[in-house]
């Protein structure tokens, strides 16, 4: 990851010190959403960005990223959201509606704000494959977001 900040840091074009983020965690799989939150927070710092320029906000759930996503973006302070979550398939299909509404709801906050909303949200099968991409072997998918979020400002 340390390749992509560095790529992402000297090519920038904007000045990421003004630059305000909001990142909405989702309290539910705590242990894997902490450690998300943790990558997006030591990248965008990486990157520039003040730490009184990252204002956190947790929602209970994956599901109500959205709410919050919108709550944040609609605040003419905030440049880019990041949504934080996870979400592990379970024996019924609530995994597969967890992960429609709010892969829908983050794409329609990106529309109707137009300001960059990441979805920052895993997807996994087990709580192993969570833990490898929440600062294990497969790397930290909240590192991802925040450089995406930064990406998307400069786009």
């Amino acid at each position: 990851m340390a390749g992509i900040l560095k790529s992402v840091s000297a090519k920038s074009k904007i000045n990421l010190t003004k630059k305000k983020f909001a990142i909405v965690v989702a309290e539910w799989n705590e242990d894997i959403t902490e450690a998300l939150y943790d990558g997006a927070c030591q990248a965008l710092r990486q990157l520039g960005v003040k730490q009184q320029n990252i204002v956190r906000k947790n929602v209970p759930g994956t599901f109500e990223l959205t709410l919050g996503a919108l709550r944040m973006a609609e605040r003419k302070e905030i440049d880019a959201v990041i949504c934080i979550g996870c979400v592990i398939q379970g024996d019924t299909p609530h995994f597969d509606y967890i992960c429609q509404g709010v892969t829908h709801g983050i794409t329609e906050v990106n529309i109707k704000t137009k300001k960059p909303v990441v979805f920052g949200v895993l997807t996994t099968l087990n709580k192993k494959q969570a833990l490898e991409r929440a600062g294990g072997k497969l790397g930290n998918k909240g590192e991802e977001a925040a450089v995406t979020a930064v990406k998307m400002l400069e786009f």
